[in-house]
């Protein structure tokens, strides 16, 4: 990892792109792996605004498991790796396609949710906010889901189902955090793309546009990436690429190493 190590101390501009790769290291099931999410009967209905729209009862039941056990997981070694280098200066923001608001848990400031999360949720009547925890509380309260009957939906106090701010199939993406993501690819001299294999677009694009500036682009996944050919490093190990960052970036002195 040391020209990576090399490119990172060297680059004014450095931003990071993390994918499922990053989340599984936690535990969390990959959506897209052969027990996740999308495996499950009606997936396709999941994630979709219509289908939310129609009967909400098929995302919370669908859900339940793992968006909302997304409390209770703790960020991994690459989170922590990355919340050192903002802590030394060295990395301008994380663009993620996760939804599990984990760099944000491991106190990373400048985080670009690309798919959306939901730390937020919103009415779908009326627009009224609630926190990822004010769900959480009301799921609870109001039991799991089972069967095909009795699901229980989150609900505003005008009625309204609670969605959350993830991108669903049929919406457009965030705005803002994807106008900044760009950004941020165009400025950076060294984009480090971590834990995705670049197939869902239009966030797969992005590494693109730091080669298209001329940007060194390096990549750690397990599996092969449409740019592999294009980087100016590829690895597979993200347990490795945290060590290296951990041991080049150290700790200030009396802060508490992770």
């Amino acid at each position: 990892m040391q020209k990576l190590i090399e490119a990172v101390r060297g680059a004014r501009h450095v931003v990071a792109m993390t994918g499922a790769g990053v989340s599984t290291l936690c535990g969390i099931p990959d959506f897209r792996g052969p027990q996740g999410l999308y495996k499950q009967p009606d997936a396709e209905r999941i994630f979709d605004i219509d289908w939310f729209d129609r009967d909400p009862s098929i995302y919370y039941r669908g859900a339940f498991d793992i968006v909302y056990a997304l409390a209770d997981y703790t960020p991994g070694p690459v989170h922590v790796a990355l919340k050192r280098l903002e802590d030394a200066g060295k990395l301008d923001g994380i663009i993620t396609q996760n939804i599990d608001m984990l760099h944000q848990k491991a106190g990373s400031s400048h985080v670009y949710e690309v798919h959306g999360s939901g730390i937020l949720h919103h009415c779908r009547r009326c627009g009224a906010e609630a926190t990822f925890g004010e769900i959480v509380a009301m799921l609870k309260k109001g039991g799991r889901p089972e069967g095909s009957a009795g699901v229980f939906v989150p609900r505003c106090k005008c009625g309204g189902p609670y969605k959350p701010d993830i991108t669903f199939f049929g919406e457009a993406l965030p705005e803002e955090a994807f106008l900044k993501a760009q950004e941020l690819s165009i400025s950076a001299d060294v984009m480090l793309v971590l834990g995705t294999s670049l197939t869902v677009f239009p966030a797969a694009g992005l590494p693109r546009l730091t080669l298209q500036r001329g940007g060194n682009v390096f990549v750690v996944n397990a599996q092969p990436t449409p740019i592999d050919d294009f980087c100016a490093g590829r690895y597979e190990d993200l347990s490795e690429f945290a060590d290296a960052v951990l041991a080049a970036f150290p700790a200030p002195a009396g802060e508490k190493e992770s």
